[in-house]
C-alpha cells in the first residue's frame, strides 16, 4: 500500500494556490452561482491542465468504440462539468448537507433492507463509486439519522490533502484513511454494527480478474468479503445528478445474494455499468480502470484483517 507523500514539492505548492485560487473565486458566490461557475472553471481551466480529456478518451476507446466524435466531446465535457461541481460541493461542507437533506432524495430497492439492518444493530457494507457526487450518498443518509462511514485515500498532494481531508470530513463522520490505522478503525467500526461505504471501481493491482463494459477490470473483493465475514448485506449505492446540476437521486440498489466475492464484486461492476451507461458523463473516466497494456500478479486481495 503506497503511502502518501509526506513532503510536498514544488510542483505541489504551486498546484495547491491554483487551486486555492480557483476555490476561492467559486466560493465567494451564493450556492446556486459557485456550482455552476466550478464546472465551467473545470472544464475551461482544470480539465485541459490536468489532462482530462486525454484520460477520458483512452478510456472510451477500450470499451465503447462505437461513440461517435460528437458523443465523446460531449461526455468530455460532462467529466469535467460533474467534477467541478463536486468539488465546489464538497467545500460547501454543510450547506451542501442541508440542500441533500431538503431534497428527500433517497430511494431505491434497498432502502428499506439498509434501514431494516441498521435498526437490528447490524453492519451494513455500501458498495460505492465515483460517480455523480459520492459524498452526496453520505449526505443523504445523515439525513435520514443514520451514520455512515467511509474510506478515503490521502491525496498525493499534502498540501492538497491538508484541506481536502478537512473538508470531507465536515460532511459526515466518521471516515477512515486507507492505510494500517484507518483500516483497524473501520473493523473496529464494522463489529460495532457500523454501516461503511467502500469504493470498488478503480483499478487494483492485485484485485480479481473481473470484467467492467466486458472488459478485463481487475476488482477488489473487499466490499463483498467484509459482507461475508460479518454477516452484513452488500448494497450497491449511487448518487445520480439531476438534470438542474444542483440536486441528486440517491439511488439504493437492492442487496448483492451472498457467493463467492467474485461473484458478488463482478454483481457490482455489472450494475455500476448500467448505471454508467444512463448517465455516461457521470463516472469519473479519468481513473485509469482498465490499464489493458499493464502486466500484472493474478493473486486476488487479501481477506480483511482480524
Amino acid at each position: 500500500m503506497a503511502k502518501p507523500r509526506e513532503k510536498g514539492t514544488a510542483t505541489d505548492w504551486l498546484s495547491d494556490k491554483a487551486i486555492k485560487a480557483l476555490l476561492a473565486i467559486a466560493m465567494a458566490r451564493p450556492y446556486e452561482k459557485r456550482i455552476p461557475l466550478m464546472a465551467q472553471m473545470a472544464q475551461r481551466i482544470v480539465a485541459p491542465l490536468a489532462g482530462f480529456n486525454r484520460r477520458v478518451r483512452s478510456g472510451l476507446a477500450h470499451v465503447r468504440p462505437d461513440l461517435s466524435e460528437a458523443e465523446i466531446q460531449s461526455i468530455c465535457r460532462e467529466v469535467a462539468d460533474n467534477f467541478g461541481r463536486t468539488v465546489a460541493e464538497i467545500y460547501s461542507g454543510q450547506e451542501f448537507v442541508r440542500r441533500v437533506a431538503a431534497s428527500n432524495a433517497l430511494t431505491g430497492p434497498g432502502l428499506a433492507v439498509l434501514k431494516d439492518t441498521q435498526a437490528q444493530g447490524k453492519p451494513v457494507i455500501l458498495a460505492v463509486a465515483h460517480f455523480g457526487n459520492y459524498d452526496a450518498m453520505r449526505a443523504a443518509l445523515v439525513a435520514e439519522g443514520l451514520t455512515v462511514g467511509a474510506v478515503y485515500r490521502p491525496m498525493d498532494n499534502p498540501y492538497f490533502n491538508a484541506h481536502y481531508a478537512d473538508a470531507i470530513h465536515k460532511i459526515a463522520e466518521p471516515l477512515f484513511p486507507r492505510d494500517r490505522a484507518g483500516t483497524v478503525g473501520l473493523v473496529r467500526f464494522i463489529r460495532s454494527g457500523g454501516m461503511v461505504a467502500l469504493g470498488f471501481d478503480q483499478y487494483s493491482h492485485q484485485g480479481a480478474d473481473l470484467t467492467f463494459f466486458g472488459k478485463s477490470a481487475p476488482t477488489i473483493l473487499s466490499p463483498a468479503e467484509f459482507a461475508l465475514k460479518y454477516d452484513a448485506p452488500l448494497i450497491p449505492i449511487h448518487a445520480i445528478r439531476q438534470s438542474d446540476g444542483l440536486s441528486f437521486q440517491v439511488l439504493v440498489d437492492a442487496p448483492i445474494p451472498p457467493g463467492r466475492p467474485e461473484e458478488m464484486m463482478q454483481a457490482a461492476n455489472d450494475r455500476l455499468e448500467q448505471i454508467v451507461r444512463a448517465h455516461m458523463g457521470q463516472w469519473f473516466w479519468v481513473h485509469r480502470r482498465w490499464k489493458p497494456d499493464l502486466p500484472r500478479k493474478s493473486t486476488a486481495d487479501a481477506p480483511p484483517p482480524e
